[in-house]
Order: structure tokens, then C-alpha cells, then sequence
């Protein structure tokens, strides 16, 4: 690979990237394909469950879970498991990487220091820009307060905002890198993340639908089995208010720009359709020339009793042209299952993310990002 990089500098032959990679959401994929630019091929490096507890607090996923989601990314070339904490020029040099690459926020030990410090003191360090408006540190927010503000009116978004705040000890300034803020989708975005080819005459299309929020390693699987039934894999997306139609509460956690930009970024899908009806209907079948469509029989979410869902089975036309098709991902993950996890372990997360934004904004004090309010 030739030229130079987003950066201007000349591009690498392996470049390193590392982090926790906890609730892999489209930030992080963001992330990774921007790294990708750097390089031609792009080692990842994911940190164990002991360090991110030591430095960080508890992970919402284990470590087998988030290897095997970083190394489904598609941009990603090579996942490095048990990854130390902090980058240091011997672990870029054990896996001849040339540099690493970060975003433009900070990452910090439990006592504070910057974990690329080693790096960019040794000039092994680039930067790459960090994706605003979504953070696993968010997504958790937006699970304990049990809210729909994230994917509600722009009129309301302060009051998400406060009563995130409420998550941080530190009432005299935010942190400039974990803060609430929304999410800005742009078509420029969405084709950084699609593939761009539509299916050749002699491919087999499959076609799979669903809400697909938190996106997962349940999620993951099923993709990867459904792709087994063809060339080319079309994920339907259902809206925001279908969703919340059969699952009520607060779902779904993650917009719908944000739910197709994480399912977009995973190697098994090769096209995605905004807001799927929730009913395969015939239209759709021909219109994308559908030969297959396969549902996971233990993934599907549970219809609300009044929902007027319910009494619909969204795959009576692909039944009755014999394309139905039914997996086992072999994965019990599911949405409901993260949240639960977050919610059975709320204190703990809570602390953790007062711990991470307190100390964020300690640093970004000392830097003078952020003032002091009197």
C-alpha cells in the first residue's frame, strides 16, 4: 500500500490499535476503519478482563466474548488477545507494528497517566478522530436511566444531559471526552461503512431482519450462520417505533442510524435496509431477489401480549415459497440479557462510570480543556 495516510504522514505496512472493546459499538468500528487508513494491515490488540477491572472497573462483556467481536469487524486483519493496559514500543515491536493508532480523547491507568504516553514519546504514536455522540460509558447511561430520551426530540435532549450528569461525582465540570451528546448521522457516513456493491446476476441473496440493538456476539453468530445460505447477506433494520411496538420499555437503546452503522461494520453483511417492515412481505422478496431467509429460532426477541404485532408472522410469505429457514447461532446472548447484566450490577457500573469521568476531568483541568465554574 502506497501514499499517505488521513494524517498526511506516509502509511505503514502493520499498525496497532488496542482498547477494551466492551459493548463493540459502531464508535469503535469507526474507530478501527479510520486506523485502517494508516496501514495495510491492522493488528488489534484487546485487553483482558483483569486489567480493564484493575484500571477501568468491571466489563459488561468477558474477554472470549469481546475478542470475537473485534475480529468480526471488517477492517480488522489480526486480533492480539490479553493485550497489556498500556502501549509500550516493545509490544509494538513483538507484533512488528509500525505505530498506533488512537482516537483524539484520552485513555488513563487507575492512577491517571496516559497509557500511549511511551509511544507518543517515541514518536510510534497517530491520531484519528474520535466518533461524537456515542460511548460504551454512554450506552450504560442510557440502560440505568431507562429513559427513550436517546432517540426522542431534539427539544428534549438537555434533559438527558442532566440527568446523566447525575452519573458523575464531579459537579464542578464534565469531562470534554465521556459527556452525553447526540449522535449526527451523514450519507458521507453511511458509505465509509457500506460495502458499495450491489449482488452479481449469479449471487444468492439472503436476507435476515430484525432490531439488532446492542449489537452483539448473539447478533454476530447469526449473521455468520445465515451468510452459510448464500453470496450476499441483506440485514432489514426495523425502525425505532417498531421496535418499541413489541418491546415496549426503552427500547431500542440504540437509534436506528446507530443499530445499521454496527451492523454494517461486521464482516458477514453486505447490504442493509433502513427501517425493514416488520412483515417480509412479497414486495421485498422481489424486489431484492431474495432466495433465502433465515431466522434464529432461539435469537428471536418476545413479542408485548397487546402488542398488535403479536398476532403477525412476519415470515408467512417466505414459508409459503419454501425459503424460510431457521438457525441455531449457538450463542444465548441476547439485548435483553446486556441489560439485565447492567441492571443486576447497576452500583457497580455507576461507580465505574463516576471513577472514569472523574478522573477524565481531573486531566482536563490540568490541560486547561475545560474551565472551572465558580
Amino acid at each position: 500500500m502506497s501514499g499517505n495516510a488521513p494524517d498526511g504522514l506516509p502509511k505503514g505496512n502493520r499498525v496497532w490499535a488496542d482498547g477494551c472493546y466492551d459493548m463493540v459499538h459502531f464508535g469503535h468500528a469507526n474507530q478501527l476503519r479510520q486506523a485502517k487508513q494508516f496501514g495495510q494491515k491492522l493488528i488489534v490488540g484487546v485487553h483482558n478482563d483483569e486489567e480493564i477491572r484493575l484500571h477501568k472497573g468491571p466489563p459488561v462483556f468477558n474477554e472470549q466474548e469481546r475478542y470475537r467481536m473485534v475480529a468480526g469487524i471488517k477492517w480488522v486483519d489480526e486480533v492480539v488477545e490479553n493485550a497489556p493496559y498500556v502501549t509500550t514500543v516493545e509490544t509494538l515491536d513483538k507484533y512488528q507494528c509500525d505505530f498506533c493508532i488512537h482516537g483524539d480523547d484520552i485513555t488513563l491507568t487507575a492512577d491517571g497517566k496516559d497509557t500511549y504516553q511511551e509511544v507518543k514519546d517515541n514518536a510510534r504514536y497517530r491520531e484519528c478522530k474520535r466518533t461524537c455522540g456515542v460511548s460504551t460509558t454512554d450506552l450504560v447511561g442510557r440502560m440505568l436511566l431507562l429513559t427513550k430520551n436517546h432517540h426522542t426530540q431534539d427539544e428534549h435532549i438537555e434533559q438527558h444531559v442532566e440527568r446523566a450528569r447525575s452519573l458523575s461525582t464531579d459537579n464542578v465540570a464534565m469531562s470534554p471526552w465521556t459527556r452525553v451528546s447526540r449522535f449526527i448521522p451523514t450519507t458521507t457516513t453511511i458509505l465509509e461503512f457500506a460495502e458499495g456493491r450491489p449482488p452479481k446476476p449469479t449471487d444468492k441473496v439472503v436476507y435476515v431482519t430484525g432490531s439488532f440493538d446492542l449489537f452483539h456476539i448473539g447478533h454476530l453468530a447469526f449473521l455468520e450462520k445465515a451468510k452459510e445460505f448464500g453470496d450476499y447477506l441483506i440485514v432489514g433494520i426495523l425502525s425505532d417505533q417498531t421496535v418499541n411496538q413489541y418491546k415496549g420499555s426503552n427500547h431500542p437503546i440504540m437509534s436506528i442510524h446507530e443499530r445499521v452503522l454496527s451492523v454494517l461494520a461486521y464482516k458477514p453483511v453486505n447490504e442493509v435496509v433502513f427501517g425493514a417492515p416488520y412483515e417480509i412481505t412479497p414486495d421485498v422478496l422481489d424486489q431484492f431477489n431474495v432466495k433465502a431467509v433465515v431466522n434464529g429460532f432461539r435469537d428471536r426477541e418476545s413479542s408485548i401480549v397487546n402488542s398488535p404485532l403479536t398476532s403477525i408472522d412476519p415470515f408467512a410469505e417466505a414459508k409459503r415459497r419454501g425459503i424460510y429457514h431457521e438457525v441455531d447461532s449457538g450463542s444465548d446472548m441476547t439485548t435483553d440479557l446486556i441489560i439485565d447484566r447492567i441492571i443486576n450490577h447497576r452500583l457497580e457500573y455507576e461507580t465505574r462510570n463516576r471513577k472514569k469521568e472523574k478522573k477524565e476531568a481531573d486531566v482536563a483541568k490540568a490541560m486547561n480543556l475545560i474551565k472551572v465554574e465558580e
